[in-house]
């Protein structure tokens, strides 16, 4: 069950901590941080934390819609390549903080289903 997922990771302590490892490793990487010029990193931090706590049944997401989230990014090349690396580093990030990697393979399973409301026109 979903909901179950989200504690087994540690709950929104994870979401949190992971995210922030996460934010990290996007910022730290040249073909990932120009989507991320001008952005209030705070305010993401918090609206992706929310996003992944909503995913894995903790809560409702009141944030803007994933797609409408992205539209900037999308008009600034976001790609295939770029969300394969954003899951690359979400996944390093939960494993970091403590979640199994079996768990890790499950929340990736719900990202991946975002693939096309992000990427997609």
């Amino acid at each position: 069950m979903i909901g179950d997922l989200f504690d087994q990771i540690g709950g929104r302590s994870a979401v949190e901590a992971a995210t922030a490892l996460f934010y990290d490793k996007v910022l730290h990487d040249d073909n990932l941080r120009h989507f991320f010029e001008q952005v209030d990193m705070a305010h993401l931090h918090y609206q992706q934390t929310m996003f992944i706590t909503m995913l894995l049944g903790g809560r409702v997401f009141t944030g803007k819609s994933i797609h409408d989230a992205h539209a900037r990014s999308r008009d600034h090349g976001l790609n295939d390549a770029h969300f394969d690396l954003f899951l690359k580093y979400f996944r390093a990030a939960l494993e970091e903080v403590g979640v199994k990697p079996e768990n890790a393979e499950k929340v990736m399973k719900h990202l991946e289903k975002k693939r096309g409301a992000v990427l997609g026109p």
